[in-house]
């Protein structure tokens, strides 16, 4: 991720990310937070708490989540009670929509001048590590570790006798 703060840098900007794949997407930056959810389920999934990323750096890149120890994990994110429920919407119909299974974590950003928020990326395979947001956000939530594995295997089982019954 390469941002462009003003026209000037624009073109180093492309440069350095041209380096990496000859497709770009460019995108409108946005003053934000970043706010992440974990879901679990498969034809009723649930959502867990919204915990929050403060990035050490401009944003949350490798470095900042795996070599830096300055981002902060915050569990749960400081937002109002409405704002949690509408990300928990947002994040079920978002696992819905892709048809996703087992578990995701959906990160959204929230402009900081308007409260909108934004869908930023969905994680079908997230981090399960000591340090990833994934098992922190369901701890959080009031579920231990081990309930989580639990029923991360139930719903893997769920899910294979359910492909087994329709091929």
């Amino acid at each position: 991720v390469v941002k462009a703060h003003d026209a000037s840098e624009f073109p180093g900007a492309m440069r350095e990310a041209s380096r990496y794949d000859r497709r770009i997407i460019i995108e409108k930056a946005i003053d934000a937070r970043e706010l992440e959810i974990a879901v679990l389920g498969n034809d009723d999934p649930i959502a867990s708490i919204v915990g929050e990323v403060v990035p050490s750096r401009e944003f949350y890149d490798y470095d900042a989540k795996y070599i830096d120890d300055d981002s902060e994990l915050l569990v749960p994110a400081p937002i109002d009670g409405s704002m949690m429920a509408e990300i928990q919407e947002m994040a079920i119909a978002a696992f819905r929509a892709l048809d996703l299974a087992g578990m995701a974590r959906i990160d959204f950003f929230m402009d900081r001048k308007s409260d909108q928020i934004f869908i930023n990326e969905v994680n079908a395979i997230p981090g399960f590590t000591a340090i990833s947001m994934y098992p922190r956000l369901w701890q959080g939530t009031g579920m231990a570790l081990e309930e989580l594995v639990d029923r991360l295997i139930g719903l893997a089982l769920e899910r294979s006798l359910e492909r087994r019954r329709t091929v």
